[in-house]
């Protein structure tokens, strides 16, 4: 069996893991496994590299993807999917296994669907958004940095008695931005799922001040919507292929409004993509391999349209089409329990 493997869509810590992963098991089983470079761009330009094991057993704890990539859609073009059915042919593929998010797992389902490509999917985001799986691999090193940037901004933020607004990735989930507001002990957060309450935020600082808390955190998902300024912050007007806009900003909005009616200097910090770089955690190792094996298992099963995913502690076997459905969004569990720490 001859395999190909492509990586879409932002980077994230555990892709290089998933792709050592598929190739050993491939490897195993006496097949070839390629790389298609950057994305959906190199399954259009047939561009690629030959991977094995002697290649790949030593990225484990690399970051980002060895084999680039992109935000390329190519259902944008009909000339595209033609050039990637080519592709297919071109380099005798017998399954292909895409590692991505929503985007490049929506464009290996429609692949799938509507041209009966061999694909398996394999959920990357740090975002964690993806529905049928209970994590994706990216978001605990994603956390975790968040985390420590926090603990780091904490010092800073109490020797100068200030307020420090933190705007953190994750789009329309507000997984990144719980997780990290809670790991890191923060005043207060702001997600995509909740209408944003500036009172209830004023409140909960000038409670912790009145208790002799001389400075403050606050940590704001990049989705979260101000209902004053009409919804979303944006960089600007412009979209990228798959359609979605360039989020950003919200954190200088909020770090005003509370400068503003509370009279404390405010600053804010964008982490931006430094949430997505440096190296995997020993958790998005583990699962990223778990992963790549279970994928590598697919392909030679000859079990099409599926994605893996994780259920428990467990590595399982989903319809590609139920996982790009819809967004995962942030629990409201999540919302009860970070209530007590607001009273």
């Amino acid at each position: 069996m001859k395999v190909g493997l492509l990586t879409g869509g932002g980077d994230c810590p555990g892709l290089n893991a998933v792709i050592r992963g598929v190739v050993k098991v491939i490897d195993n089983a006496g097949g070839k496994s390629i790389g298609l470079l950057e994305g959906w761009r190199g399954a259009i330009t047939g561009n690629h590299i030959e991977l094995t094991p002697k290649f790949t057993d030593p990225i484990i704890d690399k970051g980002g993807t060895i084999l680039g990539s992109s935000r390329t859609n190519p259902f944008k073009n009909p000339t595209e999917i033609d050039q990637i059915v080519e592709t297919f042919g071109n380099l005798g593929l017998d399954a292909l296994v895409a590692i991505g998010g929503d985007d490049t797992l929506g464009v290996a389902s429609k692949l799938y669907s509507e041209k009966g490509l061999p694909v398996i999917g394999c959920p990357k985001t740090i975002d964690n958004d993806l529905s049928a799986t209970d994590q994706t691999f990216g978001f605990d090193t994603c956390i975790n940095i968040v985390m420590e940037a926090i603990d780091r901004l904490r010092t800073t933020a109490e020797s100068h008695r200030r307020i420090l607004v933190v705007e953190v990735m994750g789009r329309h989930a507000g997984w990144i931005a719980c997780y990290s507001a809670i790991a890191s002990g923060a005043d207060y957060f702001m997600v995509p799922e909740r209408e944003v309450n500036i009172k209830e935020m004023i409140d909960v600082l000038q409670k912790r001040r009145d208790e002799g808390k001389n400075y403050g955190i606050v940590v704001v998902s990049e989705g979260a919507k101000l209902n004053t300024d009409g919804g979303f912050v944006t960089k600007d007007q412009e979209v990228d292929e798959f359609g979605h806009v360039k989020l950003g900003g919200i954190g200088d909005h909020v770090a005003k409004v509370i400068e503003n009616r509370m009279g404390i200097e405010t600053r804010s910090v964008t982490l931006g993509h430094l949430q997505r770089g440096g190296t995997p955690s020993a958790f998005d190792r583990v699962l990223g391999t778990r992963l790549g094996v279970h994928a590598g298992h697919l392909a030679l099963k000859k079990d099409f349209g599926k994605m893996v995913a994780m259920r428990g502690t467990q590595i399982v076997a989903v319809e590609l089409k139920d996982a790009v459905d819809q967004m995962r969004e942030l629990e409201d569990s999540f919302f009860d329990e970070a209530a007590e720490f607001l009273k």
